[in-house]
């Protein structure tokens, strides 16, 4: 029994520690609403200029900068998309109203974001395999800020290069 105390007042403190780690750490999640202060056209302007750095990045020749423009165009749907399923997850309102629609709108928005990222993959192919390793290289990590929340961004990464989670 005592064992198991101690088991648990170990976890817990790892918890505490753990959570103030991560409060401090400046590649934790940022603040709730931080993102939010920004206008629309602010956040409009960030994601232009990550399209852009991914772009001037992979440093595409002139036959790979023909498949760009299908690339750009599914990135930014997607981004559209995530845009929309924001706002109307913030208007939806509680899960705790209506469990059952809050559920199937979670499913709706996932079916549509795997439809996106499905045209992205879709869009992307021709252009990857033109990619020498440098570029694809360049390209994870210059694509990483694209990621969004709570899938892997800059933002999330506590792990060092190469590392798992």
């Amino acid at each position: 029994m005592r064992r198991f105390v101690t088991v648990g007042l170990i976890v817990v403190g790892i918890g505490v520690v753990g959570g103030a780690v991560a409060k401090d750490d400046p590649f934790s999640r940022p603040p709730a609403g931080r993102w939010n202060a920004f206008s629309a056209e602010d956040r409009e302007a960030f994601a232009d200029a990550r399209i852009a750095a991914l772009r001037a990045g992979l440093r595409l020749s002139p036959e790979q900068e023909k498949l760009w423009p299908p690339v750009e165009a599914a990135i930014r749907d997607l981004g559209r998309l995530r845009r929309e399923q924001r706002a109307a997850w913030r208007e939806r309102g509680r899960m705790v109203d209506d469990a059952p629609a809050a559920i199937r709108a979670m499913a709706d928005a996932a079916t549509a974001r795997g439809e996106a990222l499905r045209k992205l993959a879709d869009a992307s192919a021709p252009l990857y395999a033109t990619l020498d390793p440098d570029q694809k290289r360049r390209a994870l990590v210059l694509a990483r800020p694209m990621r969004g929340e709570g899938r892997g961004g800059w933002r999330h990464h506590r792990h060092g290069p190469g590392e798992g989670r």
